[in-house]
């Protein structure tokens, strides 16, 4: 071959290397990728295109690629999960559904990390459709959610409303008496049929802040949970049923909320001697799944840490987001994540709960909780500071701690939604 055409050859090669070679819109470089489902637990870079992962190995090359994010010295996981969120806002005060005690996903998820939100039976299948078109057509935020087996969801009860006055009950309108502890509104067939017209979004049924001594709503939110398919979340505000009648109740995958609260409608997970009642680890090696949702008083430390020094976990971290938890010791969920950290979780573990065990409990490890190559581009880079914190529980007591969680960036869809320090931005020369 003469030089000319060798030249030739060498050209036509690189040529064709270039035309071979991934072009990425972001390349996340140099981060500790924690990723529990594909066990990587290590410094990888991540490749982004069109929304998609595209590629996780070591030393991605950065000549293609139109942005590049230096995570050095950051943890690169999945986009956190948050299973139990009150999300359905509107402006109807003292109610959650369509009211002012639910807050909007977008101002809370993508500074925590989060991409994926649950909203916790706060829509009915009477109002679901508002839910809908008002907030989660609207929102940047993945919205999901359980319906709640009473028609108007979390729509509180005419007279706490404000509604009617109680000495003039006979004035309530056809569409007031619906609320919350109507046990004629709570319809399995309807519950289920408006699941099985939107399983993109509806993902469960809700049980929850019935305050009677019917075991009917119970019953009939599992019965809805059996025809559409699909988990039930328990509430656990129902004072003349047992924790323990509760749940044998339960079947494998569906979720107990507020796992370590202590209050006087339920029997508390921790025994007199402190140590996790027998039913409670029967339920749990039986498949039932146990959330946080810390809210403003489902979590204390008189249950969370002896169940953990009995080598009982939480399955997942709903923090139960809403008007008034955001405000007390909850505040987010990284705050959760933080404070099983340094209540002496590892790391791993920590992720694991924040990522892909929720999306396997909503049945959405298909697409969601993990960086497979293929999946939708939800990313979290957390940065874990030192210094000197403070932890508080539901009753107000407090724990110390070292080191605590921040979300310097969150990408959805493949689209930087949370940039805390400019990870993402281009430098300004001056």
């Amino acid at each position: 071959m003469s030089k000319l055409g060798g030249q030739f050859f060498l050209i036509m090669l690189f040529w064709i290397s270039l035309c071979d070679a991934q072009v990425f819109d972001i390349i996340i470089k140099n981060g500790h990728v924690i990723d529990p489902k594909n066990n990587q637990d290590s410094k990888l870079d991540i490749g982004i295109s069109n929304g998609i992962i595209k590629k996780v190995s070591r030393n991605l090359s950065t000549y293609q690629s139109k942005k590049i994010i230096d995570a050095s010295g950051m943890y690169v996981v999945p986009g956190l999960i948050d299973i139990h969120t009150h999300i359905f806002v509107g402006g109807i005060p003292d109610v959650f559904a369509n009211g002012r005690n639910s807050v909007s996903a977008d101002n809370f998820s993508f500074r925590s990390g989060i991409t994926t939100m649950v909203d916790a039976g706060t829509s009915g299948w009477r109002n679901f459709p508002i839910f809908k078109k008002n907030v989660i057509e609207k929102s940047k935020t993945r919205i999901l959610v359980f319906l709640n087996i009473a028609g108007n969801g979390m729509s509180g009860d005419p007279i706490l409303t404000g509604l009617v006055d109680d000495k003039y009950l006979e004035k309530i309108t056809p569409d007031m008496k619906y609320n919350q502890q109507d046990i004629i509104d709570m319809n399995a067939q309807k519950t289920a049929s408006v699941i099985n017209q939107n399983k993109d979004v509806i993902i469960g049924v809700k049980i929850g802040h019935y305050e009677g001594e019917e075991i009917t709503p119970f019953k009939r939110a599992i019965e809805a949970g059996i025809i559409a398919d699909v988990p039930v979340i328990v509430e656990c505000h129902l004072p003349e049923i047992s924790l323990e009648n509760q749940l044998r109740m339960m079947r494998k995958g569906d979720i107990l909320s507020h796992s370590f609260e202590n209050v006087d409608e339920r029997e508390t997970i921790i025994d007199e001697n402190g140590n996790v009642r027998k039913y409670v680890i029967d339920a749990k090696q039986r498949g039932v799944i146990f959330d946080v949702s810390h809210g403003g008083y489902g979590f204390w430390f008189n249950q969370a840490i002896p169940a953990l020094n009995n080598g009982f976990k939480p399955d997942t971290f709903g923090s139960d987001l809403h008007k008034f938890s955001m405000n007390k010791g909850m505040k987010n969920m990284l705050n959760i994540m933080s404070k099983y950290l340094n209540m002496g979780m590892n790391i791993n573990d920590v992720i694991l709960r924040a990522t892909w065990n929720p999306a396997k409990s909503i049945k959405r490890g298909d697409d969601l909780g993990s960086l497979t190559v293929g999946n939708k581009a939800d990313i979290a880079i957390l940065s874990l500071d030192s210094g000197n914190f403070g932890f508080v529980d539901a009753a107000g007591f407090k724990i110390k701690g070292d080191k605590k969680f921040q979300a310097e960036l969150t990408i959805k869809d493949g689209e930087i939604q949370w940039d805390l320090n400019g990870l993402g931005a281009e430098k300004y020369n001056y």
